[in-house]
């Protein structure tokens, strides 16, 4: 295979020293996430996060497991992301993304599957220590939660009327042995748009939980392709190879080959259960609503499996680091190719704290004024709850350093000229949440929100010739970084701005000038300015 499974992976990640091993028993009720967790705000930089092998994990009971715990296994960090889609380089992986976007393949079945070398059904999955009570899913906000809940939990469904399967990274509550809830997080998901056909049917959706699938089908899970193109088909465009797929033994649907944990079972169209609260990403506690919930038929799995968690709620965190990765290709393709917006460069959707949904960065080389807006508009429509506020700035700014963005809104931007305020819009999966019935309740024809939110939009480009960049020009500064490096002082990880560029207001006199001062003949633009005295009187000046 070209693409890895998560065993595979793993001994990349520890060749490549982003493997943490944790030997001690930890629990996975109070302990396992709040230990991760300090890895993304306790000031630990990106490139010194890993990934948490835990093999000794108990529960509040002191119950221990058979199976190991893996958090930040497929994005710890953006480097780790590259190892699992195996690319070298940010335009390797743009590349990549939208090949596989406009080139999918097919999965190939198989009937000999790793993820079946145990399998339970029927009555089996309900005896104690079986069925879902075997695996040791961790709580993710200890304190907050009513539960464990699954997270790295890809949920595969398929349209009725198509037969078209859908995968998707949903949460799951762990209820009983033998069912779990299921958080389509609303805003017609696939999954809910399955559901709902089913419900008119009169026939349950048939559904498989799938934890630990081979990265490349992790990191399509999260991402927001066109309904009815098989997300599996892309991992296998991502892959360059068709992804080995399995059928499920008691559902009609199949799945990766290669996964640890498969939950099969039926989603009910005729009751909904209360599921949450949860903490989510948007970094709030989600609170509790009607949702599905799936009754379990069998599960199998690898006899050595790993169970995959990923840290989400509060961002930065695995989560928002996978789904930030590729977002930021979508819209990126979304913006130059599908509207044809050849001037954006690139597309930052910022992660810490705003998950990346709300605030989103476009960088355009000489844009015309109508392209700005059009880039502004097409960005806030991307998805609903996408693009609350949305800038756009020259390709001099560096999108992801947010004092780079808030110094051209200060300084490139007038709010009564180039701020709009779009209304009409969703708030999408963020709070402020309602607790009515007629919103969260049982009522559950769309999912939707009121359009009772808007987005504002930035225009925050030059318009107009300004003068250079406060910083010494570009030989300079790189003459300094050979000095810096022959004196052995700390590594530089340069900032854009990192030297000084001209913006239109300069001309060459004053370039000469400034050549001549740095050749120590500054004195000859002394006896210049000498000679363009001008009487103070003149210029209003007392001279009494």
């Amino acid at each position: 295979m070209a693409y890895s499974d998560l065993h595979e992976h793993l001994k990349k990640l520890e060749e490549k020293g982003f493997l943490r091993r944790i030997q001690r028993v930890i629990n996975k009720d109070t302990e396992l996430h709040p230990l991760v967790r300090w890895q993304y705000r306790g000031g630990i930089p990106d490139e010194e996060r890993k990934a948490w092998l835990f093999e000794n994990v108990t529960d509040a009971k002191g119950r221990r497991y058979k199976f190991p715990v893996v958090v930040g296994a497929l994005a710890g960090n953006k480097a780790i992301y590259f190892l699992g889609m195996d690319c070298k380089s940010v335009e390797e992986m743009d590349q990549r993304w939208k090949h596989a976007l406009s080139n999918p393949i097919a999965p190939v079945m198989v009937t000999n599957a790793p993820c079946q070398e145990e399998i339970h059904l029927g009555d089996e999955v309900k005896r104690e220590g079986l069925g879902l009570e075997e695996f040791p899913v961790p709580i993710s906000t200890p304190g907050f939660d009513n539960g464990p809940y699954t997270t790295c939990s890809h949920w595969i469904t398929k349209d009725p009327e198509t037969g078209i399967q859908n995968l998707g990274n949903y949460r799951g509550q762990i209820k009983s042995r033998t069912r779990v809830g299921v958080f389509p997080s609303g805003l017609g998901q696939d999954i809910f748009l399955h559901w709902k056909k089913a419900q008119a049917k009169g026939e349950p959706l048939p559904a498989a939980l799938v934890i630990g699938a081979p990265p490349v089908v992790s990191y399509v899970s999260v991402q927001k392709v066109a309904y009815g193109l098989d997300e599996i088909a892309v991992a296998g465009g991502l892959a360059g190879e068709a992804i080995r797929v399995v059928k499920c033994k008691t559902v009609d649907l199949y799945v990766p080959a290669e996964a640890e944990i498969v939950v099969e079972g039926f989603l009910n169209t005729e009751w909904l259960e209360p599921e949450g609260p949860f903490g989510e990403s948007h970094g709030y506690m989600h609170p509790r609503q009607f949702n599905p919930f799936m009754d379990v038929t069998a599960v199998t799995h690898r006899k050595d499996a790993i169970y995959v968690s990923w840290l989400s709620q509060l961002t930065p965190s695995e989560s928002s680091v996978i789904r930030k990765i590729g977002y930021d290709r979508l819209m990126l393709v979304h913006l130059r190719d599908e509207c044809r917006i050849q001037s954006v460069l690139r597309v930052e959707m910022h992660e810490p704290l705003t998950n990346t949904y709300k605030l989103v960065i476009i960088q355009m080389r000489r844009p015309s004024e109508a392209e700005v807006w059009r880039a502004l508009h097409a960005a806030c429509s991307f998805h609903p709850g996408v693009g609350k506020i949305v800038v756009a700035v020259d390709e001099d700014i560096d999108p992801s350093n947010e004092a780079a963005v808030f110094w051209a809104m200060c300084y490139r931007m007038k709010p009564h000229k180039d701020v709009h305020i779009v209304p009409g819009m969703e708030k999408g999966h963020a709070p402020p949440f309602l607790y009515k019935d007629d919103v969260f309740g049982t009522d559950v024809v769309s999912y939707h929100l009121p359009a009772d939110e808007s987005a504002m939009l930035c225009n925050a480009i030059q318009k107009e010739p300004f003068p250079p960049i406060s910083l010494p020009k570009r030989e300079y500064m790189e003459h300094a970084r050979k000095l810096w490096e022959e004196l052995g002082l700390p590594k530089l990880k340069p900032e854009m701005p990192w030297y000084g560029y001209s913006l239109g207001q300069w001309d060459d006199e004053l370039d000469e000038e400034a050549r001549l001062a740095v050749e120590g003949r500054h004195y000859e633009t002394g006896e210049k300015l000498a000679l363009l005295r001008v009487k103070a009187a003149g210029l209003g000046v007392s001279t009494k």
